[in-house]
Formats: structure tokens, C-alpha cells, sequence
């Protein structure tokens, strides 16, 4: 059954996070092209930094710094009377109260503890890559459209959010479609994060299962599991393939694109 709950746990992990990467991204996109400098200073170097991270170093530092931080804080507030070290060698030690989470809590709170962390952090990285996706995007929509609405009385907001954001959707798609597609592929690392993905299951049930399991003992499976999960990603990502096809049609609907010239070619 945990085979099968993973499923779950992979599909619910990029149903949370696309839309809060997506957020992500529009923020930093909106905030590299801000004309208050600072701000823009902020947004460029979130994109340019998190980008020029591998991944897996980014999955294993952040989650352990964003642990150790809050255990910190947490400690400092439940326990001031400690006067042991909290870093003893290569060891991060606090009081039992302010462990997160709690070693009483149930084994609920362990799985939501982590899955809210592995979901901020694929957020924090591919919202990075959407912020760069949506800044090229929102430069491509023709700079003449924004002053002729700002000409007609519009103010700078009002041209960003009625002329621009509706418009930016559709060259930003493309790109976010590829970054749909690696966010698929990229949810195997959930292992690192601690939670018992699709990956772990099938490298577990499927190693060999010696005699001593009397229950279900079998040789050496995990060629069928991990075919199993080929089969999985293969037909996921042709579904995803034709809903952004239909989405790619909608959006090119009245456009000066190259789909848009084909729509009308064809009325």
C-alpha cells in the first residue's frame, strides 16, 4: 500500500507546487523589473543564484539549514536556560522541546513536516527558473501596447496588470511547459528530502526477498518496478503534453503570433 499511496504523494507534490513555484516566479519576475533599484537587486540575484545552483546541493543544503534554523529559533525561546554548545563537532544539538517536529508527534506531523519542506524547497528552486521564464516574457510583449495604454490615461499598474500580464501568458508558455516537464522528472529526488516517494517503494519491494520473508519471498524485482515507473513517467508526461497543447491554442486565440496568424489563417 505504500507502494501505491506514493502515486499520491508524487501527484500531490505537483499539484502544490506548480502553482507556488509559479507564484514564485511571478514575484521575482516582478520584482527584477521593478524601477526601485534595490528591489530589482533582489529579484535578479533570487533568479541568478538559485539558478546557478546544481539542485541536489541546493535540496541537501537548504533543507538542512531551514531545519537547523528553526530548531534554533525554537530553542532560544523554549529553552534559555541551556548552556550546552548547540553545535558539538559535526552535531546540531537542541533541547527536546524544540525539535521539529516534536519526537511525541504523531507519525502524521513527521510526514507533513517533511512534505511541507520538499514542497518549499522544489519551490524556491524551479520558482526560480519560472522568474526567469516570466521576465523574458513579460520584455517580449511590445513595448508600444504599454504606452499606448499609459497615452489613453492607464496608469503604470493598470498597463502592467489589463495589457501586459494577459499577454505575457503566451510567450511565457513555451518555456513553463519545459519547466512542467523537468519538474516531473525532478520529483525522484524526493528521497532526499526524507519522504518515501515512487523511487524509494520500488527500490524496496523490489530488491530480493530471501526465505526469511515467508510471506512473499521473491529474487531480485526492481527491473519490473522501475519499468513500472518508466511506464508511469511516459504516459504523465503525454497527458501533460496535450493539456498544454489545448492551453497553447487557447492562449494563441487573437494574438500577434505565429499561432495566432495560423488561428486566423484558418477561420
Amino acid at each position: 500500500m505504500g507502494f501505491y499511496v506514493s502515486f499520491g504523494t508524487v501527484l500531490l507534490l505537483l499539484a502544490v507546487t506548480a502553482p507556488v513555484s509559479l507564484s514564485f516566479g511571478f514575484f521575482g519576475a516582478m520584482a527584477a523589473r521593478a524601477r526601485f533599484a534595490p528591489l530589482s537587486w533582489l529579484g535578479k540575484g533570487y533568479i541568478a543564484i538559485v539558478r546557478g545552483v546544481p539542485d541536489i546541493a541546493f535540496f541537501l543544503f537548504f533543507v538542512i539549514a531551514l531545519d537547523q534554523g528553526i530548531e534554533y529559533l525554537l530553542h532560544s525561546v523554549r529553552c534559555p536556560d541551556w548552556t550546552d554548545p548547540i553545535r558539538q563537532g559535526s552535531d546540531f544539538v537542541v533541547c527536546d522541546s524544540a525539535k521539529m517536529p516534536l519526537n511525541s508527534s504523531p507519525q502524521w506531523i513527521h510526514e507533513v513536516y517533511g512534505f511541507s519542506l520538499a514542497v518549499l524547497t522544489f519551490a524556491i528552486v524551479f520558482g526560480a527558473f519560472a522568474g526567469n521564464v516570466l521576465f523574458g516574457a513579460m520584455n517580449s510583449v511590445p513595448r508600444g501596447q504599454i504606452e499606448t495604454a499609459e497615452a489613453y490615461g492607464m496608469t503604470h499598474r493598470q498597463a502592467f496588470w489589463r495589457i501586459l500580464v494577459p499577454q505575457m501568458w503566451i510567450y511565457a508558455l513555451p518555456g513553463l511547459s519545459n519547466l512542467w516537464m523537468v519538474l516531473i522528472k525532478a520529483t525522484p529526488l524526493l528521497f532526499l528530502l526524507g519522504v518515501e516517494d515512487i523511487v524509494y517503494w520500488a527500490r524496496e519491494l523490489g530488491a530480493s526477498k530471501t526465505a526469511r520473508f515467508t510471506d512473499y519471498p521473491h529474487g531480485d524485482w526492481r527491473m519490473w518496478y522501475f519499468l513500472a515507473l518508466l511506464i508511469f513517467y511516459l504516459a504523465f508526461t503525454k497527458v501533460s503534453e496535450v493539456v498544454l497543447e489545448r492551453i497553447t491554442k487557447k492562449l494563441s486565440h487573437g494574438q500577434a503570433t505565429v499561432g495566432g496568424e495560423a488561428q486566423r489563417k484558418a477561420a
